[in-house]
């Protein structure tokens, strides 16, 4: 059996043999050669050649590289009588690491894929492009063309579309790329050693000139201009009445034009510099590749340098604009951190939300409602004392609980939604409020609760939180952009949910309030929205419609509500409360979050601008 097989495969061997043993019979043979693929050196080849150069910067030895870049290789075409110049592709002063602004580059790309172009010639791979995927993908690219374009790298001596070049021509563009990552973060230390050891950039802007030591000093024609700007804005004019009035009056920009925006009048507003400081660092380049400018958000270092230069304006007008300006998308103009706090009463520690002030923290709120407190234990204090003491015969019901009413029916129980950046108040709290439309929104940080009261339009932080349709009064979806991040913070709430909370109504008189507990609140979770943690099979949701499911919170899981005693002392505690403790109106009192500003005076601003705006007609300051 081991025997034939042997001999089996021995003679399909053999068989093979003969096969490849095969005579030619010359007279009915015809051998036809590929046609000669070109290359950079063949001259007896017709070829369209395209030549490339750049330089990255304007600098005017760069100049010189560049023009006798171009000599060079336009010489280098004309002495092959085969080849054609089709063009000498240049960029001047361009980064080579994107494509960003290569006009000539892309130019050249789009000539190749028009057929227009056989081969392009360029100094070095550097010059070509500073990123590996350009370099290595556009050279790809061009070799699928049909017929395919070459480049040849004259200083590497590397032809693309030979197939021994891709190792070398990878990693000649690795160097490159590599040659200006090491260069940009040489610029980055430079200027990081610069900026933050007393040697700021200081370029040119409205209202000042540089001495001859670089230094910013004060140009009177043009600091009028500014100074003109902060005074109108906080006077009360908006952007764009001041760009107006600037075109009006004919006033130059720092670059000479006379075309005011509400953009550029912003820009003036917004630079430290013109206050005497100088902030670095504003803006930073993402990386070497894009060379895109961003926002510095804390992504890199800072320094500021305080009465650096000469002010025109003074600091506190600065910095009084900039409140301004942040809170000018709420509505608010106002330029005081000021906070409202009730002070006695029972809504003691409650401090008043400004629906228009975006600026507040919440530590701000923290401090505030701490200052209604004789002492920061007089609050821990009020909430610890439950002592509980008995008479003989009485039920003792210590382990009871009252049960909290969003187990039962809420059609009619006052209720608050928030979601997203916007707040709703329940049709219940709107038709107890009657007519009045207009509402304060308080809110305690110490206990979690928030509070409404009635109020007129005379009040600062007044909302309208409902609408009236043939006598009957609906709620009003009331933006809450301005504070609405604030208050996830004090409550410790996620902000991919939104939440229900209930509340009671207060009444004493004629005066009503109510009060929302957040520890009587729902959360609202869409389905895709809840992470791995929050899928548990365990954890079964409080309740589900569709795609989306009702949250508790954890320690309603232990319990149906409030221990019976301390529920009835809160009750009892409240009935005890004479006419002027309950003080549901009592105004809040002023807490100020920060240092009060000596901005300019009122009749100085109004003057000043009388006299600036006096030729421009119905431009006058007669507010």
């Amino acid at each position: 059996m081991i025997e034939n097989s042997r001999r089996s495969k021995q003679e399909a061997k053999e068989k093979v043999r003969r096969r490849m043993n095969v005579t030619v019979d010359p007279d009915n043979y015809e051998y036809i050669p590929e046609k000669k693929k070109a290359d950079y050196y063949d001259t007896d080849i017709q070829q369209r050649v395209a030549i490339y150069v750049r330089v990255s910067t304007d600098d005017i030895r760069q100049t010189t590289s560049y023009e006798l870049q171009k000599k060079y290789y336009e010489d280098f075409v004309n002495q092959r009588p085969n080849w054609t110049l089709v063009d000498i592709y240049a960029d001047e002063g361009i980064s080579g690491t994107s494509l960003k602004h290569r006009d000539a580059f892309n130019q050249m790309i789009a000539d190749c894929k028009a057929g227009k172009i056989d081969l392009i010639i360029t100094k070095s791979v550097s010059r070509f492009a500073r990123n590996v995927m350009i370099t290595i993908g556009m050279a790809r690219d061009l070799s699928h063309l049909k017929p395919p374009v070459g480049i040849f790298f004259e200083s590497e001596c590397i032809f693309s579309l030979n197939d021994d070049s891709q190792m070398a021509l990878t990693f000649q563009a690795t160097m490159a790329e590599e040659e200006s990552h090491t260069r940009s973060r040489s610029m980055e230390t430079s200027l990081r050693m610069r900026l933050d050891n007393g040697i700021p950039l200081t370029p040119k802007l409205l209202g000042y000139s540089h001495d001859a030591d670089g230094n910013l000093v004060i140009n009177p024609e043009e600091a009028p201009t500014v100074k003109l700007a902060f005074y109108m804005y906080l006077y009360g004019y908006s952007t764009q009445q001041i760009a107006n009035a600037f075109n009006a009056l004919g006033r130059k920009s720092y670059l000479g034009n006379i075309n005011w925006t509400s953009g550029g009048i912003v820009q003036i507003l917004r630079n430290e510099r013109h206050c005497g400081d100088v902030l670095t660092r504003k803006t930073f380049t993402e990386d070497f590749r894009t060379h895109r400018t961003l926002k510095n958000r804390g992504d890199r270092p800072q320094s500021r340098y305080i009465n650096h230069h000469a002010a025109i304006v003074s600091r506190d007008d600065y910095i009084a604009v900039q409140r301004m300006l942040d809170n000018a998308k709420y509505g608010n103009k106002s330029i005081l951190p000021e906070l409202r706090v009730v002070k006695e009463g029972i809504l003691k520690g409650y401090v008043s939300v400004n629906p228009r002030w975006g600026s507040f923290t919440a530590d701000d709120y923290y401090r505030a409602s701490q200052s209604a407190y004789d002492s920061p234990d007089e609050l821990a204090e009020n909430l610890e004392n439950t002592n509980i003491e008995f008479n003989p015969g009485d039920l003792d019901l210590r382990g009871f609980e009252i049960t909290r009413s969003s187990f039962f029916s809420t059609k009619d129980k006052p209720f608050v939604r928030f979601s997203g950046n916007s707040l709703q108040f329940s049709t219940e709290c709107v038709r107890k409020f009657g007519k009045n439309t207009r509402i304060e929104l308080l809110v305690h940080p110490l206990l979690k609760r928030f509070a409404i009261r009635p109020t007129t339009k005379e009040n600062r932080n007044n909302i309208v939180f409902s609408y009236v349709d043939n006598l009957v009064y609906y709620p009003k979806t009331v933006a809450a952009g301005a504070y609405f991040r604030v208050m996830l913070e004090l409550m410790g709430w996620n902000s991919r949910y939104r939440y229900k909370v209930y509340g009671f109504q207060y009444t004493s008189g004629n005066e009503t309030a109510f009060i929302f507990d957040t520890d009587d609140s729902e959360a609202y979770i869409l389905a895709d929205e809840m992470t791995d943690s929050e899928q548990d099979p365990s954890i079964k949701p409080f309740s589900s419609q569709k795609d989306r499911f009702t949250g508790i919170p954890q320690q309603w899981a232990r319990s149906f509500g409030s221990p019976y005693y301390l529920h009835d002392l809160s009750l009892s505690a409240l009935d005890s409360l004479n006419r002027n403790e309950w003080a549901l109106m009592l105004e809040g009192q002023l807490f100020e979050t920060g240092k009060r500003l000596n901005v300019t005076p009122f009749d100085t601003l109004k003057s000043y601008i009388r006299n600036e705006l006096a030729t421009v007609a119905g431009m006058e300051a007669s507010q």
